[in-house]
C-alpha cells in the first residue's frame, strides 16, 4: 500500500465570507437587485478552515490524499438562474483551486458544474473546460436532479447529456452523480434524496445504453451507489427483463461505487457484492454524518476502518484505495506520476 486516495471530499466547512456572499446573491435574485462584490477571502481563512477540519482529520484517519470540491449540498441548481448558478460555481470553484494550491500534497481539485433547469449544457461545458484546463481539477460532480428532489430532468441517458459527456470523454475526466440540496419537504437531503438519486441515476442506466455511444465514460455513483447493492438481484433481474446484456458488461465497466456506508456490515456487503475494481474509497467526510458510533466508539465517517477491516485479499484492498482511483481518475494518476508517485 502506497496511498490512501479519498475520491469524495467536499469542502463543508468553506470559510463564513464565502457562505454569507452567497445568501446575498440568493437575496438580490429574489429582490430583482444585485448581489454586491465577492469578499475578501485571505488564505490564512482557508488555511483555518481547512487546518483544524479536514486536514486534521485526513491525517488522523491515515488517509493521504483527497479529491475535493464544493459542497454538494450547496451547490443548489434549483435557486436563481443560469446567470445565478454560474456566478455562484466560479466562486466554488475557485474557492476548492485556492485549498489545492495551499495543500497541494492533500487536496486535488474536483468542479461542480452551473447546471440550471431549462437552460442547457453550453455553461456547465464552460465551466468544465476552465476548471480542468486553467485550475487543474480532475473530474466533476453531476446533478441529475437540478429542479432539487423533483426528478423532472431528462434521464442520465437521454441526448440532452450528450454534449456534455462528449467534452468529459475529450478531457478524459469522469463525474461523480451527485445531487444537492432538496427543496422538497417529502425528501430528507442526505437521508432521502441523496440515496434515492444514487438509485435511480444506476437503474437509468441499465434502461439506456449510454455505454454503446461513450465506452470510455467513467460514472462515480456515491454513497455506496445507494441501495443498489443491497438490491443487486433485483437488478440483474430487471436487466435480464429488459432484455439488456448481463449488468458486468452492460454497466459496469463504466461505472463505480464509493465506500461512503457508515457501517462495517454495509462496507461487508458493498466487497461482497461489487466487483473490487469498481469500488473507490470514499469518506465524505466532513459531510452528511458527522457523529460518533456509539455502538464503536468511532466516528461514523472513519470508513477507512472499515476497508481496513475487510476480509479481502491485499490486491483488492489496493485496488480499493488507490489503484481504482487513479485508473478511474487518468489526470490524477498524471499528477501523482510526475510527483513519483
Amino acid at each position: 500500500m502506497t496511498l490512501v486516495i479519498d475520491c469524495h471530499g467536499h469542502y463543508t466547512t468553506a470559510p463564513e465570507g464565502h457562505n454569507r456572499w452567497r445568501e446575498a446573491q440568493t437575496a438580490a435574485f429574489k429582490s430583482g437587485g444585485t448581489p454586491p462584490p465577492y469578499p475578501v477571502i485571505t488564505d490564512d481563512d482557508i488555511r483555518e478552515t481547512i487546518e483544524n477540519n479536514q486536514l486534521r482529520l485526513v491525517r488522523e484517519r491515515g488517509a493521504d490524499l483527497t479529491i475535493f470540491s464544493p459542497r454538494a449540498s450547496a451547490m443548489a441548481h434549483h435557486i436563481g438562474d443560469e446567470s445565478v448558478s454560474t456566478a455562484w460555481s466560479r466562486a466554488c470553484n475557485d474557492l476548492i483551486a485556492r485549498v489545492c494550491a495551499l495543500f497541494p500534497d492533500t487536496f486535488v481539485g474536483a468542479c461542480m458544474l452551473p447546471q440550471s433547469t431549462g437552460a442547457g449544457l453550453t455553461a456547465s461545458i464552460r465551466e468544465l473546460e476552465r476548471c480542468v484546463g486553467e485550475l487543474g481539477f480532475i473530474g466533476c460532480n453531476l446533478n441529475p436532479d437540478p429542479r432539487g428532489g423533483h426528478f423532472q430532468s431528462p434521464p442520465l441517458t437521454d441526448r440532452y447529456w450528450y454534449p456534455l459527456y462528449e467534452k468529459m470523454v475529450e478531457l478524459d475526466v469522469p463525474a461523480m452523480i451527485h445531487v444537492s440540496g432538496s427543496c422538497n419537504p417529502g425528501l430528507h437531503a442526505t437521508g432521502a434524496f441523496y440515496i434515492a438519486a444514487d438509485t435511480i441515476a444506476f437503474m437509468q442506466l441499465i434502461e439506456g445504453d449510454l455505454f454503446k455511444d461513450f465506452p470510455t465514460l467513467r460514472l462515480i455513483i456515491p454513497h455506496g451507489g445507494g441501495a443498489v447493492p443491497y438490491h443487486w438481484g433485483r437488478y440483474r433481474g430487471l436487466a435480464d427483463m429488459l432484455k439488456k446484456p448481463d449488468l458486468a458488461g452492460h454497466v459496469m465497466n463504466n461505472v463505480f461505487f464509493d465506500t461512503c456506508v457508515y457501517h462495517q456490515p454495509g462496507i461487508d456487503l458493498l466487497a461482497r457484492v461489487i466487483d473490487s475494481k469498481n469500488i473507490l474509497f470514499g469518506s465524505e467526510m466532513v459531510g452528511a454524518v458527522r457523529g460518533i458510533d456509539p455502538l464503536t466508539g468511532h466516528y461514523f465517517d472513519d470508513t477507512k476502518r472499515y476497508v481496513d477491516a475487510l476480509a479481502i485479499a491485499e490486491a483488492d484492498r489496493h485496488a480499493i484505495f488507490e489503484g481504482n482511483a487513479r485508473r478511474v481518475f487518468p489526470r490524477l494518476d498524471a499528477i501523482l506520476r510526475e510527483r513519483g508517485a
